[in-house]
């Protein structure tokens, strides 16, 4: 008999119209192409088992990359969703992620707005999903203010408050890279991408450890904050245990094979 997974995160608010969770990493929202694997939207769909029996179809509203953990938004019918939707489209919600960046940025805070785009659209690319800076990318502005600076055996860090503007895929990541500061364990923007080609043919190794530092990037969703009836609603998630130890100087826990997943904690 397999391993039995399932899925852990904790519910931060909930309405008739939308449920927020606080997602861990490395849990996927979405099912992927490849092989079965717990994510959180089923995890989800099993938590509004009775909403679902009455009409509710739960849809994700923010995304967020499977090694990035946070706060999610989650509608619960189509109604929300286009709701929702329309405020984002609008850029009318607030969003703030915690990094964790290997160097010490020369200011206390800056912007990049750097256009983004896929980098196969512009050269041969072993990755699909890599973006690149480049002048005919789209549009993309994101702020940034260094919250601490800190050392390691390892080397500098810095934990930097990030605001993305723009919504394009990776945006963050794919700036702070361009700046000269790589998120600690993001095996796509660390180097040229071969930490991620590794990774895939051969799991986390000794070698990538020694490279990235963490078996996970260092990305946290920790603030969202959206208008809704007349109201601006806010929610907030803790930098996650395992960055907080790194930014402490502790060592890393791995991530468990066994997780558990709850409506509250």
């Amino acid at each position: 008999m397999g391993l039995q997974v399932v899925i852990n995160f904790k519910v931060l608010d909930e309405s008739d119209d939308w449920i927020v969770v606080d997602k861990p990493a490395p849990l996927i929202v979405h099912p992927a192409n490849r092989k079965p694997e717990p994510t959180l939207l089923g995890g989800i769909e099993m938590l509004l088992a009775y909403e679902m029996e009455n009409g509710a179809g739960p849809g994700i509203v923010t995304r967020l990359d499977r090694e990035t953990s946070g706060v999610v938004l989650v509608a619960k019918h189509a109604a929300a969703a286009r709701e929702l939707g329309g405020v984002f489209t609008r850029r009318e919600a607030r969003k703030e992620y915690l990094a964790i960046v290997l160097g010490w940025p020369e200011a206390e805070a800056w912007i990049c707005e750097e256009p983004i785009l896929r980098a196969g659209d512009i050269g041969p690319s072993a990755i699909w999903v890599r973006q690149t800076v480049h002048p005919s990318g789209k549009y993309c502005r994101t702020r940034f203010v260094v919250e601490a600076r800190f050392e390691r055996k390892e080397g500098r860090f810095a934990l930097l408050r990030c605001f993305p503007e723009t919504g394009r895929m990776h945006q963050i990541r794919v700036h702070l890279a361009h700046c000269g500061y790589p998120i600690v364990g993001d095996k796509l923007y660390s180097g040229s991408g071969v930490e991620y080609t590794d990774w895939m043919a051969a799991g986390w190794t000794p070698d990538l450890a020694r490279r990235l530092f963490l078996p996970r990037h260092a990305l946290h969703a920790a603030v969202l904050a959206v208008p809704w009836a007349g109201r601006l609603l806010e929610w907030r998630s803790e930098l996650s245990k395992e960055l907080r130890d790194f930014a402490a100087g502790n060592d890393v826990e791995p991530t468990p094979d066994i997780v558990i997943w709850s409506r509250h904690d």
